[in-house]
């Protein structure tokens, strides 16, 4: 492994999720539940380059924010997984979005997520976290439990028809 520059927590963050590209892919993982290489360079909104992407993915592994297995769907494709640490993220991310809500030029689509995880606040991000570690963990999750995925999807698409009339 790399030398750090320091031991200072934010620092060591950084060096793992700073760069410009390892978040949106974490991102990209968790709200868009992609979960294959194609997916995650065809529905990048900021159009991710495939030799960047294949960087990061291996970063990610490396660093335990994620995991690769083989697809038992097809026996040529992998299939990557949030592992622990990067569904913990779920509040850095919720943090992020609702910052930016309040200070850069987001548009409206592409912020419902954030706003609706700001609205429901820490219990939300721990539903959200709980239906990851299901869908990326095989971690069972109580019968009837909410899909905070579903939830935030429907409001995302709900504001992309309306943008588009």
């Amino acid at each position: 492994m790399a030398e750090k520059r320091s031991g200072c927590p934010i620092n060591l963050s950084l060096e793992v999720i700073g760069d410009k590209w390892s978040l949106l892919v974490i991102r990209d993982m968790t709200f868009g539940n992609r979960r294959h290489f194609r997916e995650l360079l065809t529905s990048s909104e900021e159009g991710i380059a495939s030799n960047i992407l294949a960087d990061r993915l291996q970063r990610l592994v490396e660093a335990g924010l994620i995991t690769r297995a083989p697809d038992p769907s097809h026996k040529q494709k992998v299939v990557y997984s949030l592992a622990e640490p990067g569904i913990q993220l779920v509040p850095v991310m919720a943090a992020l979005g609702s910052w930016g809500r309040r200070h850069l030029p987001v548009s409206r689509e592409l912020s419902i997520r954030a706003e609706l995880l700001e609205r429901g606040g820490p219990a939300l991000w721990e539903d959200f976290m709980d239906e990851l570690r299901e869908l990326h963990l095989g971690k069972a999750r109580p019968d009837g439990a909410r899909s905070v995925l579903a939830h935030l999807t429907e409001a995302y698409l709900a504001e992309v028809a309306r943008a588009e009339n």
